[in-house]
């Protein structure tokens, strides 16, 4: 696979920064936090000119604004595979060496560690990291669906809600890439921690399939604390997050926005970031396709927001994404547990190799399930007389707040 002019005329640039921190340092693990850095800086930045530059007046973001900056996001997520392709290969910042990742020889051999630390080769990680950005992707869509209720609740106004969006980023950025690295940890030392991602995984798709209901902010404890506690002003006050009256600081309703913004993303991640564990255990691939997969969310956002609800099959081919991504995780991480387990029964279950389902076969499942269910709702569409239960819900019976007109 040809690397693109860019990289190439990159390439002795990188390299000679590579060898020079490599002198510094010597350890991969130490190189390695300067790509982290830089990656953040670079998500940072970008950000930055998001809010600074091209959103520092708050508008009511058109579906034709959202469509262009949804092609730039994904197309900046797609690209960034090629980079991780050239830096693994090339092994810039000690990326690709001793890296966490699934033993071969544990597939032959059920005594060998699931987990160990090796190098890994450009285009098997840019395979994980295509892999998990599609998953991640997938499974941010039904985000998509919470957001829209959580804005109907508190009746944000439209030019507000990319700032709220925005600032949502931000924190998910920290939470995310706390939850990851305390994951990697976890997986590195134990590998039975596979088995309860997997569960986790398998009985949220099952939880999905079942409860047919939606959050209701109104009930969460952390907004009903926040109510409790803070001065609350009725009105929206511009695109601030909290305002003073007589004298008095107050939060707005865009703040209480924000805050079940970043609760629903961590609610979501808690069931996203072990499915891309499936795929690698590689920390930097975990939190780069994760990132880059939740930076298209306000833009997706916009975009879709007001049409997911035509594409009535979605719902279930998330259900089965992540279904899958449970029972990938659980072949891997079950077999290698079932002699001892048997053992502490007094049952002789003999040895079993992990089932490893390959990534690119894992690619092709997660595109494959997301392109039917669109073709499906495309040429299946619901019925004029049956809504999807989620457009209701943004309409006046999902609303139990009255709508809150903005101050002069």
């Amino acid at each position: 696979m040809p690397i693109p002019n860019v990289l190439v005329q990159l390439a002795p640039v990188l390299d000679s920064v590579a060898a020079t921190a490599g002198a510094a340092t010597g350890q991969p693990a130490d190189l390695r936090v300067w790509a982290y850095a830089g990656f953040v800086t670079i998500v940072l930045a970008l950000l930055a000119l998001d809010l600074g530059v091209f959103h520092r007046q708050a508008h009511e973001v058109s579906l034709r604004e959202a469509a262009g900056w949804s092609v730039v996001w994904v197309s900046l997520g797609l690209l960034f595979s090629l980079f991780v392709w050239a830096a693994y290969d090339r092994h810039w910042l000690g990326l690709g060496i001793e890296t966490a990742a699934y033993n071969p020889a544990a597939f032959a051999d059920p005594s060998a560690p699931l987990v160990i630390q090796t190098t890994v080769a450009g285009w098997e990680a840019a395979k994980q990291y295509l892999t998990g950005f599609v998953v991640e992707k997938s499974l941010a869509v039904d985000n998509i669906f919470v957001i829209a209720i959580v804005f109907s609740f508190f009746a944000v106004p439209p030019r507000y809600q990319h700032r709220v969006l925005f600032w949502g980023i931000l924190g998910a950025l920290a939470m995310r890439g706390a939850m990851i690295a305390v994951g990697a940890e976890l997986v590195m030392r134990a590998s039975w921690v596979l088995i309860a991602f997997g569960v986790f995984l398998v009985a949220t798709a099952v939880k999905m399939a079942v409860v047919r209901s939606e959050p209701d902010p109104a009930r969460n404890p952390i907004v009903r604390a926040a109510r409790r506690f803070l001065p609350v002003h009725p009105g929206f006050d511009g695109q601030r997050f909290f305002t003073t009256v007589d004298g008095v600081r107050h939060v707005t309703p865009l703040f209480l926005a924000l805050v079940m913004v970043e609760i629903t993303d961590l609610v979501f991640a808690v069931d996203s970031i072990p499915a891309i564990f499936a795929v690698t255990p590689d920390p930097f691939i975990v939190f780069t396709s994760n990132i880059f997969a939740i930076l298209g969310l306000r833009s997706l956002y916009f975009c879709l927001g007001a049409m997911l609800g035509r594409f009535r099959y979605l719902k279930p081919a998330l259900i089965l994404i992540l279904l899958f991504v449970g029972v990938k995780l659980l072949l891997l991480s079950v077999p290698p547990y079932l002699q001892p387990a048997g053992a502490l029964l007094g049952l002789d279950l003999g040895d079993h190799r992990p089932i490893k389902i390959g990534t690119a076969a894992s690619l092709l499942v997660v595109v494959g399930l997301l392109a039917s269910a669109v073709v499906a709702s495309v040429l299946w569409p619901a019925r004029p007389d049956e809504p999807d239960h989620r457009v209701r819900r943004l309409g006046h019976e999902g609303a139990p707040a009255p709508a809150r007109r903005e101050p002069d």
